[in-house]
């Protein structure tokens, strides 16, 4: 068993550990493999945690007692992709999973990836998928694992899925809200609420009233909010725009309102509240000056009880403000540690924290009965010692804007003027936390300090650092990366000769748009599921959504601010300006992807190629955006070990 470092919290022991400050290069396998424990949850009583295990290509869920440690079940989910877990009551499980199917669509052929959930009987071990495509409902839909209600007697669910007409002329399918036994070998939905094509969401009291529902019709750029009254649908909420800029996400403790997530004057996303009698809406009733929100913590039939907040790590509020107190406390006896509030039990007597920092590389602990105790570690047990520092850090762009930013120190030289890697984020409407990162780290732990600018575009800090990279694909969202290098070479605290720029998804375009528009600045560079031609891009998401759909809208705003063209696409695209690049390029890409298409990387590429520019192209075969498989992980892994050895040193 491995040293953890617990804080003294009341009546907690206080265990303290000292590590040595001496770095040793760890095998890649330490960072590419999974965590070996993953998606811990506690059950609704607290005496259970189930959690994934990962070992190798083999993945398990497993389930013990958490006072006998006597498992309780297991199961293999190897073949099925399991990305979340939850309790639905003391005996049962819901497991949440996804595969790829090629799908005829018509005009065209696409891979689409289907999630769906399956139940899982502790006590008699039985598993059942709970909705099934083509099975009651319409066979090409792809989201079948969300959750709207769980009735009183804890027989049946309440999802939501579209259901085809019947007949000769049957429209469009219609978005219902069904019940699904949840005793049932081989369920069958039946439909409990009948919607509209253009029906997004449900909400439902937990005596198994339908409250309100949600629409959107991209088509006519409306979003409608609908209140049951005496039995009638009577519309509360209008608003013509082109993409949806507020939603529901839940129902106050009273079920009188809904919780509504909108932008306050300040500036920051923030949950309101929304009279269910009239529409009505006041507050904020969750929101802060210097934070948004960003997630809602409800149970299983979506009753709010508090928010989490954005931020380089997370902080909390409830309607109770006791509970908002017990998870300060916990919060603070760690110091600056990142604790997250993973679970907790329906008494909230007992609770689940995930903490992240130096020494701490992500490890769970049960707090219950006013003591803190360690339940279990979430990566290989070597990284307790060898966690890299992970310190807050901010600097001014040209223009003047502050740009929140996240450096990992290699452990055994954090003053020296060191070798770096620029590591922009995903989303790009996303931000990076003061988590346990395993790419991060790796690198880090290979003696770069590693540099994660929030640049704008990002979210967590304010719709008006969103809002400021609309727009600044390639322009100012790159000249905030090359602006950190820039500070941080002033500062002495990086070789200028020696910074290589690595990013998944959008972090993958910067990349490529970083080796094609600012050469001279990197000496390599890294693209992980990268775009690289945005007008093939935006093409193709025409022709799986349609060019008037408010997933077009919105990718058209972020890129261009709504001035999208042919010619402005081009300018802005990687793959338009590869004789410009010197530095050698890797590409790696999962085979699978369905958010960027392989053929993003596969055609930068031989553009690359063609211009007789050093490249190295990885196929991920079978792995998708997220790098969700093990073998393929190490791989990617792997690959930019070697290519980092080579031109970075």
């Amino acid at each position: 068993m491995p040293h953890h470092r617990i804080p003294g919290l009341l009546c907690a022991v206080l265990i303290c550990c000292t590590f040595a400050s001496w770095a040793k290069r760890l095998p890649v396998e330490v960072y590419g493999n999974l965590p070996h424990t993953d998606m811990v949850h506690l059950s609704p009583d607290g005496t259970k945690v189930a959690y994934l295990s990962n070992n190798g290509d083999k993945q398990q869920i497993v389930v013990f007692d958490r006072h006998t440690k006597k498992t309780i079940g297991g199961l293999d989910v190897s073949n099925v992709r399991p990305h979340d877990l939850e309790f639905i009551n003391n005996e049962q499980l819901i497991i949440r999973s996804y595969q790829y199917i090629l799908k005829d669509l018509g005009r065209y052929t696409r891979k689409l990836r289907m999630s769906t959930a399956y139940r899982f009987n502790l006590e008699t071990k039985e598993i059942a998928q709970l909705l099934i495509p083509g099975r009651g409902i319409y066979e090409n839909q792809t989201g079948l694992g969300s959750v709207t209600g769980l009735s009183q007697d804890q027989k049946y669910l309440y999802m939501e899925a579209y259901v085809p007409h019947k007949g000769d002329d049957a429209g469009p399918p219609t978005f219902n809200l069904l019940k699904v036994n949840l005793h049932s070998k081989k369920p069958l939905p039946r439909t409990f609420i009948k919607g509209t094509p253009f029906t997004t969401d449900y909400f439902m009291s937990p005596q198994e009233q339908v409250l309100a529902r949600e629409r959107f019709n991209d088509r006519q750029n409306l979003h409608r909010i609908e209140a049951k009254h005496d039995g009638n649908w009577v519309e509360i909420y209008r608003e013509e725009t082109p993409y949806l800029t507020k939603h529901a996400v839940g129902l106050t403790p009273d079920l009188q309102a809904l919780v509504l997530k909108a932008v306050a004057d300040n500036g920051m996303w923030s949950y309101y509240r929304m009279s269910l009698k009239d529409g009505a809406i006041t507050g904020p009733i969750f929101g802060q000056d210097n934070k948004e929100v960003e997630h809602v913590i409800t149970d299983f039939n979506r009753v709010v009880s508090g928010v989490r907040y954005a931020g380089f790590t997370p902080s909390y509020e409830f309607f109770d403000r006791k509970v908002t107190a017990k998870v300060k406390a916990v919060q603070q006896a760690f110091g600056t540690d990142s604790v997250t509030l993973v679970d907790r039990s329906d008494d909230w007597k007992t609770l689940l924290f995930k903490v992240e920092g130096e020494g701490i590389p992500g490890d769970y602990f049960i707090f219950e009965k006013g003591e803190l105790s360690f339940l279990t570690g979430s990566v290989d047990d070597v990284l307790v010692e060898h966690t890299n520092l992970v310190k807050e850090y901010q600097y001014q762009a040209r223009d003047g804007l502050t740009i929140p930013t996240l450096l990992t120190y290699p452990k055994d030289k954090p003053s020296k003027t060191l070798p770096a890697i620029m590591l922009p984020h995903g989303g790009p409407e996303h931000h990076d936390k003061k988590d346990f990162y395993w790419l991060a780290q790796y690198f880090a732990n290979r003696g770069y300090l590693v540099i994660q600018p929030q640049f704008r575009g990002s979210d967590g800090f304010g719709a008006d650092h969103t809002l400021a990279g609309y727009g600044e694909w390639g322009k100012k969202m790159q000249s905030d990366l090359t602006d950190a290098v820039k500070a941080l070479t002033k500062e002495g605290k990086v070789d200028p000769e020696r910074v290589c720029i690595v990013g998944a998804s959008y972090g993958g375009y910067a990349a490529l748009a970083g080796a094609t528009m600012t050469p001279e600045l990197y000496r390599c560079a890294i693209s992980i599921n990268g775009l690289s031609d945005l007008e093939q891009f935006i093409s193709e998401r025409e022709k799986w959504y349609g060019s008037n759909s408010s997933v077009i809208a919105y990718w058209q705003d972020i890129m261009a601010n709504g001035k999208v063209s042919n010619d402005y696409l081009e300018n802005i695209s990687p793959i338009n300006f590869v004789q410009k690049v010197q530095a050698p390029v890797l590409l790696i890409h999962g085979s699978q992807d369905d958010v960027v298409p392989m053929d993003q990387s596969e055609d930068m590429y031989d553009e690359l190629k063609g211009e007789k520019k050093e490249v190295i192209f990885v196929e991920l075969e079978g792995d998708d955006h997220y790098l969700s498989k093990g073998k393929t992980r190490l791989q990617a892994l792997k690959a930019i070990d070697q290519f980092i050895q080579k031109h970075l040193g």
